[in-house]
């Protein structure tokens, strides 16, 4: 999913080599540049480049430009938007043709999102089909003024932005191709939390959880007094809504990706809360030390390359 196809492009120019994934935090961007586009070259791949700098005055077009100049980056570009930067809204299919969806949904979701049809971009995607047959959509909505000056900035010079994205997908992407249900716990330093059920590379349940920014700056004796109880409760709510309440197949494993010093004691205790296996999400082996940029990181690669590199460390480990 992009909203990059609901916003004009400004120019065409000739794509140059070269990968890059953007995130936006709210204090923060995070990036992964990979030159040469050697995302395909796994001779190459250490050469990847990823880091976040600090947001300046609150503006992400100024940190960009310098970002972009400092940093020599160039060729196509993926850009992860902040969780506040955007709205998701789940909704009954309108009636009308597909094509005339995105149009209907803006008159439709126009008093549940801070920004007017007309300063609205949209894009939605299918969520499983309610046990009534009825068809839910999840609308993506952000404010046009606000994203504008951010496309206009990544589309001079030597970069193409190819597609704009939210946090979900890029953690989504994260995710080894599988037939079972997933479940991603997942969060970025000092953001929220996401839990993510994903299956057969597409996004079937999701929610954004508040109260948990802060799981980074506890220590193990904070987070067994009863924060990670709470986690608990909040993923044994979204399993059984997603397999009682939609009639969806049951969860068969989950993952984590909460990048901590406590991150293996997080999955400890989440795994004693659970009958359903737990373990730390896997990146491909080049940014396994980049594990606090990852929706970056989820923006650049393909979960092809995901699933590769699970069977290669499966392979490993048996043998």
């Amino acid at each position: 999913m992009s909203l990059l196809g609901k916003t004009p492009r400004l120019f065409k120019k000739p794509t140059p080599k070269g990968l890059l994934g953007v995130s936006l935090r709210q204090n923060a961007i995070a990036y992964c540049y990979l030159p040469d586009d050697i995302s395909k070259s796994d001779e190459s791949s250490t050469q990847a480049v990823c880091d976040k700098v600090e947001l300046q005055a609150s503006d992400y077009v100024h940190t960009l430009a310098e970002l972009i100049q400092q940093q020599h980056l160039k060729g196509t570009c993926h850009l992860v938007l902040s969780a506040t930067q955007y709205n998701i809204i789940q909704v009954d299919r309108p009636d009308v043709p597909e094509e005339e969806i995105a149009s209907a949904l803006k008159w439709q979701i126009k008093d549940l999102v801070p920004c007017s049809p007309e300063n609205m971009v949209v894009d939605y995607f299918y969520g499983p089909a309610m046990p009534d047959g009825t068809e839910r959509l999840y609308v993506v909505c952000t404010p046009l003024d606000c994203l504008k000056a951010i496309v206009e900035q990544l589309n001079r010079d030597e970069i193409i932005l190819a597609t704009i994205t939210t946090e979900e997908f890029a953690f989504s992407r994260l995710l080894p191709l599988s037939d079972d249900a997933q479940l991603l716990v997942c969060q970025q330093p000092n953001e929220e939390v996401f839990i993510i059920v994903v299956r057969q590379g597409r996004i079937v349940f999701h929610r954004h959880l508040r109260g948990f920014a802060q799981l980074g700056d506890k220590t193990s004796d904070e987070l067994s007094f009863g924060l990670l109880d709470n986690l608990s409760l909040e993923i044994q709510k979204s399993s059984d809504y997603f397999e009682r309440q939609l009639k969806q197949p049951v969860i068969k494993a989950i993952k984590v990706l909460i990048p901590t010093s406590n991150e293996r004691f997080i999955v400890e205790k989440l795994a004693a809360n659970t009958n359903v296996p737990v373990s730390l999400l896997t990146l491909p082996e080049e940014f396994a030390d980049y594990r606090h940029l990852a929706a970056a990181i989820g923006a650049t690669i393909s979960p092809t390359t995901v699933t590769d590199n699970v069977a290669i460390q499966q392979e490993q480990e048996q043998g």
